[in-house]
């Protein structure tokens, strides 16, 4: 390294960024652990810490649990705060490339949350659909769904591993035409955290959303954790 009278960690730091910058240290991926920094640049463990440090208070770096530190994606802007648009082609319209993984989809009878929302009773069945969505094999955001039998009684015949909700819902007379969000953010327990491949209690957004079909039919009531430190939401408000 040679940066005249600057200090190691400072280096350090220049030259973790520059591998940022120049996709060494890809996105989503861990750069060498702190013993391997010392022995690179010849330096001690305060400084390298320092220098990464210093990486993770501009966002550029993120430390893991367990896991080291990794580099951090840019973040999503995810527009549907606005509009009433698939996940996938929300993803693609971004230059990039959606995927879900299906972890359940079963019939049963709602609780008292999912009633409320649907405005169903009890003894109503609904179908719930729980997806593990990414964006560039990132996961990107875990949707809890649900979609009352009488509704779309023949939900369970679809793959949704590679078909949308909402695009099945068209095709089929049942369109989601408007829908009310409510924004909470909270901490990921531990499961969440897993899926998302993130830390225990590292913040996320949890959305609440009721779509309604025609007649203003309520159709959907879906509940979406979105990882906090990849996502950014937009709003759009006009006078």
């Amino acid at each position: 390294m040679n940066g005249g009278n600057l200090p190691k960690h400072t280096l350090i730091e220049n030259d973790l960024l520059s591998k940022i910058k120049d996709s060494t240290y890809k996105p989503n991926t861990l750069i060498p652990k702190e013993t391997e920094l010392m022995e690179i640049y010849g330096v001690s463990r305060p400084t390298v810490r320092q220098a990464i440090q210093a990486l993770v208070d501009k966002g550029l770096l993120a430390k893991r649990k367990k896991r080291g530190t990794i580099v951090k994606q840019n973040k999503i802007s995810q527009e549907f705060t606005h509009t009433i648009e698939s996940y996938d082609d929300d993803v693609k319209n971004k230059g990039l490339t959606p995927k879900t993984h299906v972890i359940l989809l079963q019939k049963e009878l709602p609780n008292n949350e999912v009633c409320e929302h649907l405005e169903i009773g009890k003894n109503d069945y609904v179908f719930k659909l729980v997806r593990l969505r990414y964006a560039d094999d990132q996961p990107v955001v875990l949707v809890t769904s649900y979609i009352p039998y009488k509704v779309f009684p023949d939900l369970d015949k679809f793959d949704f591993n590679d078909v949308s909700l909402y695009a099945t819902l068209d095709s089929h007379d049942c369109p989601i035409l408007q829908v009310r969000r409510k924004l909470e953010v909270l901490s990921a327990d531990e499961t969440t955290a897993d899926l998302l491949n993130i830390d225990e209690n590292d913040p996320i957004f949890y959305f609440h959303t009721t779509g309604t079909t025609k007649n203003d039919v309520p159709a959907e009531y879906s509940i979406a954790k979105y990882r906090g430190d990849i996502n950014s939401f937009e709003i759009f408000i006009k006078r």
